[in-house]
């Protein structure tokens, strides 16, 4: 969802210098937003939009890929 992904995709490029996002930082980004919900239902299986854990969530991908 390019709401919960931008943001932090782009906050995470911008504080470690990354000039190309690569499939391996997408998919990471994407175990990162997973991991944010601990009991996923039928119904729950995207964090909320608001949520503000998900920007930090998926620029830390970046630092740990640099």
């Amino acid at each position: 969802n390019n709401v919960l992904a931008f943001p932090g995709v782009f906050r995470g490029a911008l504080d470690s210098c990354t000039r190309i996002i690569t499939d391996e930082h997408k998919l990471a980004a994407a175990k990162a937003l997973a991991a944010l919900l601990k009991k996923p239902t039928r119904v729950k299986i995207i964090v909320p939009a608001l949520d503000k854990r998900a920007m930090r969530a998926v620029s830390s991908v970046f630092k740990k890929r640099k």
